[in-house]
């Protein structure tokens, strides 16, 4: 093979870091953007929060109902060179169709935001969302309670039980014994590790004097443990949970409940627990020994029984979801088809008010040419590039939700069984964007409405098939299914089949398969386990 040059001409698409960071933030739910404000805040001097009303941008929320002009996306724009090192570029929208091409690197290692190359304060750096209150509202408001301070004050399992343990005169040994197997339980209140492996952990493998003497007394701190409030606690699997409480029911002298069928229930628990949850009635009658009216009862007063003893102890994590977009509904509804007119506004309290530093801004601007000049030029283009690219995040966000929510009109009005079936594509095309924008908009986003709060892409749903040609939405025929299972007859629940079969008579093609699909994903259980005792 013989060596050689040639020369090759090609083009290739390379973002900017304007544009990668602009991608980037699009992406981000509003915690992630609060964490990115903070982050930029920490490490630009040039950028600042603006606690004071400042006047707004030309371009800024205010004239974001405006139609897009085409001259409107000078400032989204992807690189292409045709050769190394040519300098010929032009620029295309970020959320246009290349917004999904290969990031590559713009002019070497570092980023480059010089921009034009000019550090004077521009109309373009004024604050951007003005209209959001201060972050911290409590200390004014003193009669309201903090969420976060709410959660902390939440007691926990493990701590219940050693307020009780307390009120127990205990040796210190017992009472070392009780405090660790409380602190060996689960969240549900379960004790899933064995004794004897608790007592190995402890003494050794190889202290067999030790392991029996730790054993023995855990055994009895055991019998107080179970002994505690929430009843069941303590237990080391679902049976021995559901017959401590039926014992607790059949000592209490004051319970309405039938003490033969408590005495059924406990047998029933005694067997093999697949068959309580087949609802096995004729195999349980025959192993207890009872009649079926009274196992039927029997099986009734256990599912009335709390499996999991630590549930209401649990603290789970609260996620507040703060709505990025807010709906209103405007005027009366419309006399031709009773659909209201709705208001869609971006919610003030999650735009950061950020600014350009005046001070900083302009010492530079009067220093031009000394040491380190050139990094902190870039430093402040860097600044008013972060306020473009989140002002263009919102605008982008209120665009696309407005579009989906002119879509969806008929779901605010009626609910899900008028959801429209809707697809990326769809808002895509009608906004000039791509669809992986759509997608990065519609992702961690949410939309208060009147009926709820929804994440963005909860509108989106492909679409069925009807007899008159046209497309049902998936969220209208799930709607639909729970409907029909909330009507069903608890005697004889509808099979998937018998869906199916409802669905088509409304004029819907939806196979077996996809009702169990839906059904699955609605957490219904299957016909057999619905069917009433």
């Amino acid at each position: 093979m013989k060596p050689g040059l040639s020369l090759r001409v090609s083009q290739h698409l390379a973002l900017t870091p304007q544009l990668q960071q602009s991608i980037r933030l699009l992406q981000l739910s509003t915690l992630e953007l609060g964490q990115e404000v903070e982050q930029m805040l920490d490490e630009n001097p040039f950028l600042e929060r603006n606690a004071d009303e400042a006047p707004r941008e030309e371009f800024g929320v205010e004239t974001a109902d405006a139609p897009v002009q085409p001259d409107d996306y000078s400032s989204d724009d992807a690189v292409y060179s045709s050769a190394p090192g040519s300098s010929t570029s032009t620029e295309t929208s970020a959320d246009s169709p290349q917004g999904d091409a290969e990031v590559g690197s713009s002019a070497g290692d570092e980023p480059d935001w010089s921009g034009d190359g000019t550090v004077d304060v521009s109309p373009n750096d004024a604050e951007w969302g003005g209209d959001a209150p201060a972050r911290n509202r409590n200390d004014s408001e003193g009669d309201e309670a903090d969420a976060t301070e709410l959660a902390r004050t939440h007691e926990s399992l493990t701590a219940f039980l050693h307020r009780q343990a307390l009120s127990l005169r205990l040796s210190e040994v017992d009472r070392a014994a009780l405090r660790f197997l409380i602190e060996s339980l689960n969240d549900d209140g379960y004790l899933e590790d064995p004794l004897e492996e608790l007592a190995v952990g402890l003494a050794g493998p190889d202290d067999l004097e030790q392991i029996e003497e730790l054993v023995h007394r855990f055994t009895v701190a055991l019998r107080l443990l179970q002994s505690l409030e929430p009843v069941g606690v303590g237990a080391r699997g679902l049976g021995e949970c559901l017959t401590l409480q039926l014992t607790a029911l059949a000592a209490d002298e004051d319970s309405e409940i039938d003490p033969d069928t408590v005495q059924t229930a406990l047998r029933v628990c005694q067997q093999p627990l697949e068959m309580l949850a087949r609802r096995d009635i004729r195999r349980l009658t025959q192993l207890c020994g009872d009649g079926e009216e009274r196992t039927r009862a029997a099986m009734a007063l256990i599912a009335r029984l709390e499996p999991r003893p630590g549930r209401k102890f649990v603290d789970v994590e609260r996620n507040i979801i703060v709505p990025d977009v807010i709906v209103r509904k405007a005027g009366r509804a419309n006399g031709r088809d009773g659909q209201h007119n709705f208001i869609v506004a971006l919610n003030p309290d999650v735009m950061p008010r950020l600014r350009v530093h005046d001070i900083y801004a302009g010492a530079l601007r009067g220093h031009k040419g000394g040491e380190g000049h050139q990094a902190m030029q870039q430093r402040l283009q860097e600044a008013r590039w972060f306020i473009k690219n989140i002002q263009q995040r919102f605008d982008t966000i209120l665009r696309v939700s407005r579009a989906i929510v002119e879509r969806q009109k008929s779901f605010f009005t009626h609910g899900e069984l008028a959801m429209r079936p809707l697809v990326l594509r769809d808002i895509a095309d009608e906004l000039g964007l791509h669809e992986s924008t759509i997608s990065r908009v519609t992702t961690a986003k949410y939309m208060s409405t009147p009926i709820g709060t929804y994440e963005l892409k909860y509108f989106f749903g492909s679409g069925l098939g009807t007899e008159t040609g046209g497309n049902a939405s998936s969220t209208a025929v799930r709607a639909l299914i729970k409907q029909f299972v909330a009507a069903e007859s608890p005697a004889k629940p509808l099979s998937d089949s018998q869906i199916a079969e409802m669905l088509k008579e409304q004029g819907i093609e939806c196979a077996r398969r996809t009702v169990a699909k839906y059904r699955e994903a609605l957490r219904i259980a299957p016909a057999n386990l619905r069917k009433a005792l």
